[in-house]
């Protein structure tokens, strides 16, 4: 009983505080108002004294860093929130470094770098974006976003008619495609039209003949891509526009092929 007694008196202590420190009156004296002289004009002109009295170089860099925060959480485009919010930061560090916070100064300084590095990856994906459309289908700019896997001579990288989830760029070594029995060097792509397919499934069975190794993007990471700059887009339907017209090519001689022997059958 006597324990609960004292916490019964210790809440109600702690509530006394708070509604005493709570009251309207009390915040108007902290404010430097007269409670019993409460007016627009005197609001007014001590909240003007206030600013005037806070008007310094550090601020007026940390209120300049706010306004570009704000521009990055109402930008679309990734391009344009990673320059404003290069902008935001510098500001920022510098009003660490004038008001001698050295927490803010460091880690909005180490921020400027690491948003520089990821705008330039965009900036040069945009511009082989670009590039796709005047027929440069390199996939050179696109290895930043890659991570790398080796095979052996037998391994099976995919099979026709299996779930598909990513794409995979070769390097080094040399690849099977066993349907059509082409043979695919150092800089082709494989498995991009399973990202085109409705149900997403491997279009062709593809097998290590030579050991080498490749590069990998999943088809998440290409759609973060796509949404982050649309002219990729184009780019991959580009790219996958030629290897359509490659295997309709590659058929078409096929068919020219086999309809030589029926010819020549057919005059004897």
């Amino acid at each position: 009983m006597l324990i609960d007694a004292d916490l019964s008196n210790t809440l109600d202590r702690i509530l006394d505080t708070a509604a005493d420190n709570l009251r309207v009156a009390k915040i108007l004296v902290q404010l430097g108002l007269d409670p019993n002289n409460i007016t627009y004009d005197a609001i007014f002109n001590r909240l003007l004294e206030i600013f005037l009295q806070n008007i310094t170089l550090a601020n007026m860099c940390a209120l300049v860093g706010a306004v570009f925060f704000v521009a990055t959480l109402l930008t679309q485009t990734m391009v344009p929130l990673r320059v404003a919010n290069m902008i935001g930061c510098a500001f920022f560090a510098v009003f660490g470094a004038l008001s001698g916070t050295i927490t803010t100064f460091l880690l909005y300084l180490l921020l400027v770098p690491i948003n520089a590095f990821r705008l330039r990856q965009m900036l040069v994906l945009v511009k082989k974006a670009r590039s796709a459309t005047q027929g440069d289908t390199s996939m050179e700019w696109l290895k930043p976003f890659m991570t790398e896997r080796k095979y052996r001579k037998g391994d099976t990288l995919m099979k026709k008619g299996d779930a598909a989830d990513e794409m995979l760029l070769t390097v080094t070594g040399k690849f099977l495609v066993k349907e059509i029995s082409v043979e695919l060097p150092p800089g082709r792509l494989m498995g991009e039209l399973g990202f085109l397919t409705p149900d997403n499934r491997r279009t062709a069975t593809i097998e290590c003949i030579e050991d080498g190794h490749v590069l990998t993007i999943t088809y998440e990471k290409l759609l973060e891509i796509y949404f982050q700059n649309p002219q990729f887009g184009y780019y991959f339907l580009v790219l996958t526009s030629q290897r359509l017209l490659e295997n309709i090519a590659r058929l078409e001689a096929f068919v020219a092929q086999s309809k030589v022997p029926q010819q020549a059958a057919g005059t004897n």
